[in-house]
């Protein structure tokens, strides 16, 4: 026999990573993820006898089960190292069954990092499956098939096929549309500013009104800001009234969370929460390394901002070496966000001293710019402040004031390794008390109070977490599943609600009203978090839940009325057979259709010229068009004898420098005219 012991983790990479640092005696091998499950042909809980489940092995991971069946039985003993959470605990829970394993043997392994050190570690200390752990994973997903199950027949029904239903979803899609329903209903209010430009000796610096005798003065219409305009006299010189000098410091933020990354991945990288997550499960698998995988970040769904002691001190020594002893920050407290389990360490990399630039040529383009990030928030986590020199001088004429801010940085401490998005230092000229300034110009512009601005997804997670609905593994396949079943679509990479999401919300706003309640959701995460720290009995919670949950489902069955959405008129005929077509909502959105369905079906995508010929075939026009995952994309109506695609908005203009064509990118700091072939840029307003 080859091997003593078998060893079962997911993945075949994580299996490959963790072969490298076991002997000769392990066997390791993936089970590609749940081998065990919820039928998908119905519910699968049986409601009258304490919510038993009524698990099966998967259609398709039948040969997986024989193989791992063969090994477990040429072994001594089987290690479960499933990844350390409920899903990795649950899955080892359904293996030991199907493998027949002593439900009371310690042959559960787990570790946060995928390192030797770790790996090695954690094998001396086996333990028992926790089922507390199991508890709590399988009341989650009870509570969500009890739900799905019941509602997404309904809608079905009432509404259209394919719809679904959820605790988390049907949140989420809630504060989308409550914030969609602010902007429509938002009134904007006239508010006016007098931006200014003043000149000392040959400096110029910019300063903004602020008031009239030391009290800030809001101006709200343009008879009060001619009252001001009428009182100064432009030619005069205005007089340094008062100079108030400071020292600000800015900590640096806390080691990224789950929820943080993916927020701070998709406002600096541009990454949606699936590719986050996608990359970052990459780096903690393991990456090869000279030909040694190596696992570069600790576990990647956690809640905690916690930092092993040995990592702190690796970061310390690194610290010291690379910028001085005074960059060292000092011992800081870290307070998790209200709820958070602290199951685990935050993220940061395995080994710090790793830098990213020295593991550059081993990672691709999305690892190594998302390793970048961690890499860089942890080490600037355990670093000192950042320290600024702030200047607020005062300048007056005719008892107005005018206000000048000015700051730059003294000491950089963490933003040595973590810089700002926040801009460049902004100086102004040495000022005193007294002085005499000169205005270059005073122009007063107009501006209106702007509505809530829509959720990014950054933006839909910060507020999800905030308001302790789901936890930080269900926000990505949550935001996916709403676009799938085009409840909302992404425009600008912000989410707008379409017109069945609305149906569907509007519907369980009136029959399930506790199911869309952030406060509901988040008490039931709290109570999922008391069984899986053995508080609290998971039948007992459910039974709670379902009362009166099947009581809503009775009335709904009974009132809840059935919802045509109506095809529009398209404004042509179908081309194979001449009867109308027709505008239709299908599972990717809307689309053209002919009227003389199932005799013909004849479909075609909703397409829009935007007056640009193609810059490939230079025959076709190019068409906005919309993909399965509803991303706008651009290309040549003549596909398929042209295959023009572009995710950038083509401009119908070339490039100054190589004579390539230019597109439209839309970043976070507006719209930028780029070459689509080489570095030529436009700044556009």
């Amino acid at each position: 026999m080859a091997y003593k012991y078998l060893v079962i983790v997911e993945s075949p990479t994580k299996a490959k990573t963790i072969d490298k640092y076991l002997g000769r005696q392990y066997k390791v091998v993936a089970s590609k993820g749940h081998l065990r499950d919820l039928p998908k042909s119905k519910m699968g809980i049986d409601l009258e006898n304490n919510y038993q489940p009524a698990y099966i092995s998967i259609r398709g991971r039948g040969d997986t089960i024989k193989e791992l069946r063969k090994y477990a039985k040429s072994a001594e003993k089987v290690y479960l190292a499933a990844d350390p959470d409920r899903e990795g605990e649950a899955i080892a829970w359904h293996l030991s069954f199907l493998l027949g394993l002593d439900p009371e043997a310690e042959n559960r392994v787990v570790f946060n990092e995928i390192t030797k050190d770790s790996v090695k570690e954690a094998f001396k200390h086996p333990r028992k499956i926790d089922q507390d752990l199991v508890d709590a994973q399988q009341a989650r997903r009870i509570l969500d098939r009890i739900v799905g199950y019941s509602i997404s027949p309904l809608l079905w029904k009432k509404v259209k096929k394919g719809l679904s239903a959820g605790r988390v979803q049907s949140t989420a899609l809630k504060l989308i549309i409550d914030r969609e329903n602010e902007i429509r209903e938002f009134k904007p209010e006239e508010y006016w500013k007098i931006p200014s430009t003043f000149k000392k000796g040959s400096l110029s610096f910019e300063a903004e009104f602020y008031g009239h005798q030391d009290k800030k003065l809001e101006l709200k219409n343009q008879e009060e800001v001619n009252q001001v305009m009428a009182a100064i006299d432009l030619k005069a010189d205005f007089t340094v009234k008062d100079i108030e000098e400071k020292e600000r410091k800015r900590k640096p933020a806390p080691p990224f969370t789950t929820s943080t990354l993916q927020q701070e991945a998709s406002n600096r990288l541009n990454f949606r929460t699936y590719k986050t997550m996608m990359v970052a499960q990459q780096l903690y698998e393991g990456i090869s390394l000279g030909g040694t995988p190596v696992g570069l970040i600790t576990y990647m769904r956690t809640d905690s901002t916690r930092i092993a002691p040995s990592a702190k001190a690796i970061a310390s020594d690194f610290i010291q070496e690379h910028y001085g002893k005074e960059y060292l920050g000092q011992n800081r407290k870290l307070t998790n966000a209200k709820g958070a389990q602290d199951a685990h360490e935050a993220i940061r990399p395995s080994n710090p001293n790793l830098t990213p630039e020295s593991i550059q040529d081993s990672l691709s383009k999305d690892q190594y710019k998302l390793y970048s990030l961690i890499w860089a928030r942890f080490m600037a986590s355990q670093m000192a402040d950042a320290v600024y020199d702030t200047v607020k001088a005062d300048i007056e004429q005719a008892r107005y004031i005018f206000r000048a801010n000015g700051s730059k940085i003294k000491f950089a401490g963490f933003l040595k390794v973590y810089p700002s998005q926040q801009g460049k230092d902004n100086y102004l000229p040495e000022l005193n008390i007294g002085d005499s300034v000169k205005a270059i110009q005073i122009e007063p512009s107009q501006h209106f109070t702007q509505p809530p601005a829509r959720y990014t997804e950054a933006s839909l997670i910060k507020t999800l977490e905030e308001n302790g609905v789901g936890r930080p593994s269900t926000y990505s396949p949550t935001i996916e599943t709403l676009r799938k079943r085009y409840y909302v679509k992404l425009v600008a990479k912000r989410f707008e609600p379409t017109e069945l999401g609305e149906i569907v919300n509007s519907m369980m706003n009136d029959f399930f009203p506790k199911i869309v309640n952030t406060e509901f959701t988040a008490k039931m995460e709290e109570d999922l978090d008391g069984v899986e720290e053995g508080k609290q009995n998971w039948v007992a919670l459910i039974d709670h839940f379902y009362k009166g949950f099947e009581t809503d489902i009775q009335k709904a069955e009974a009132n809840m009325e059935k919802v045509q959405i109506k095809d529009e008129p398209a404004g042509f005929d179908c081309p194979e057979c001449g009867h109308e077509m027709l505008i239709k909502i299908g599972r990717f959105g809307k689309f053209y259709a002919c009227s003389n369905f199932p005799d013909c079906r004849h479909t075609e995508a909703i397409t829009k010229q935007i007056g640009v010929t193609c810059p490939h075939c230079h025959q076709g026009q190019v068409v906005e068009r919309t993909s399965k995952k509803n991303r706008t994309f651009y290309g040549c109506d003549r596909y398929p004898d042209c295959d023009f695609v572009s995710w950038d908005k083509p401009l119908g203009r070339q490039c100054p420098k190589c004579q390539h064509y230019l597109v439209e990118k839309n970043l976070k700091k507006g719209k930028v005219v780029q070459c689509s072939q080489c570095d030529y840029k436009e700044e556009t307003e």
